[in-house]
C-alpha cells in the first residue's frame, strides 16, 4: 500500500513585530509623499533624486583621491604609478582618482590641486613613512589651495599590507618557502632614507612586519641616502654573521635611481619596487577611507604615531 505523501506544513512564517511593520509603512508613505508636490500633483519622475542605500556613500559625492608621488627622472616611475592608480580605479569604480607630484614630473601637486577648484579632496601620499615631504611639502601645497576642502592621509607605511607586497615581490625574485626561517637567510630592506627620526622608526616597523611574514628571518633596514647603514654596509654585516642567502627587498614605491643602486648591490636576489602590486592599491584606498572616516578638520595631516603603528 502506498503511503500518503506528507502534507505540507500549514504553519505561516512568523510576522515581524508591530514596531517593524509600522517602520516599514512609515518609510513607504514617506517615499510616496516625496513624489507629491505641495499643490497635490505628482512630481515628474526625472525630478526625483535617487537616494543611495543606507550605509553606502555615493561615488559622485565622494571627495577626489589625489595620490601624491615623489616624482622621478626614470620614465618607468610615472608608468608604474599610473598603473597603480588604474588598479585603484578598478577597485573603486566612479571615484575621481588623480595624481600630483612633489617634483620632477607633471602634474606637480599645486597644479593638481588647482584643477579641483573649490571641490573636496583627500590627499594620499605614495610615500612609505613620515619625513620632510609629508610634513612640509604636502602641507605647503595644500595651503596654496585655500578654496579646496582637503584632508591629508598618513603615509602608506608602516602597514601589514606593505609586508604582504614586499613578500610578494621577494617571491617573484626567487625567494622560496624554504628560505622562511632559514638560518642562512636574511633580508636587507633598502629604503630611500631621511634625516627625520620618525621616518627611520617607520622603516624599522616595516622591517619587523616583514620579518614576521618571513618566519623570523632577520630583516635589516638600510638606506640609499641621508642616514646609515647603507645597503652595502648592511650586507657586509649580515655576511659576517654567517647569513649567506641575503636578499635585497626594494622598499620604494616606483623605479628610480635609488632602487636601481640598491638592486645592483645585492649578492643574491633583489626584488622589484612595490609599484602596482595589488596590496598597494588596497592600501592606498585604506588610507583614503581612514582619512574620510576621521573628524579631523580640513588641511590637518593625519600622522600621529599610534595611528601609523596600529593601522
Amino acid at each position: 500500500m502506498t503511503e500518503p505523501a506528507p502534507e505540507h506544513s500549514q504553519e505561516s512564517l512568523p510576522l515581524d513585530s508591530t514596531a517593524q511593520l509600522l517602520t516599514r509603512i512609515t518609510a513607504q508613505l514617506g517615499t510616496q509623499l516625496s513624489l507629491v508636490s505641495l499643490n497635490g500633483t505628482r512630481q515628474p519622475m526625472h525630478r526625483t533624486r535617487h537616494q543611495p542605500a543606507q550605509g553606502h556613500v555615493s561615488a559622485l559625492a565622494a571627495p577626489a583621491l589625489v595620490a601624491v608621488a615623489h616624482g622621478s627622472r626614470d620614465p618607468q616611475a610615472l608608468r608604474t604609478v599610473t598603473e597603480l592608480l588604474g588598479q585603484v580605479r578598478e577597485l573603486r569604480p566612479g571615484l575621481d582618482v588623480r595624481l600630483g607630484h612633489i617634483e620632477l614630473n607633471e602634474p606637480l601637486l599645486p597644479a593638481a590641486l588647482d584643477a579641483l577648484g573649490n571641490g573636496e579632496a583627500v590627499l594620499v601620499p605614495l610615500l612609505l613613512g613620515r619625513g620632510y615631504h609629508v610634513k612640509q611639502d604636502i602641507p605647503e601645497a595644500v595651503a596654496g589651495a585655500p578654496a579646496l576642502r582637503t584632508r591629508t592621509a598618513g603615509p602608506l607605511g608602516p602597514h601589514p599590507l606593505l609586508a604582504e607586497a614586499l613578500h610578494g615581490r621577494l617571491a617573484e625574485a626567487g625567494w622560496q618557502a624554504a628560505d622562511d626561517g632559514n638560518r642562512n637567510s636574511a633580508v636587507v630592506l633598502a629604503a630611500a632614507g631621511s634625516r627625520d627620526p620618525e621616518s627611520a622608526a617607520d622603516t624599522r616597523r616595516t622591517a619587523r612586519l616583514l620579518s614576521e611574514r618571513l618566519g623570523g628571518v632577520p630583516v635589516v633596514p638600510a638606506y640609499a641616502s641621508a642616514t646609515t647603514p647603507t645597503v652595502p654596509a648592511a650586507l657586509r654585516a649580515l655576511a659576517a654573521r654567517g647569513r649567506r642567502r641575503v636578499a635585497v627587498a626594494s622598499y620604494f614605491t616606483a623605479p628610480g635611481r635609488f632602487a636601481s643602486a640598491a638592486a645592483e648591490a645585492a649578492p643574491w636576489i633583489a626584488s622589484a619596487p612595490l609599484g602596482a602590486h595589488p596590496a598597494m592599491a588596497r592600501l592606498l584606498l585604506h588610507r583614503y577611507d581612514q582619512a574620510r572616516a576621521t573628524g579631523v578638520p580640513a588641511h590637518e595631516t593625519l600622522m600621529n604615531t599610534h595611528f601609523l603603528a596600529s593601522a
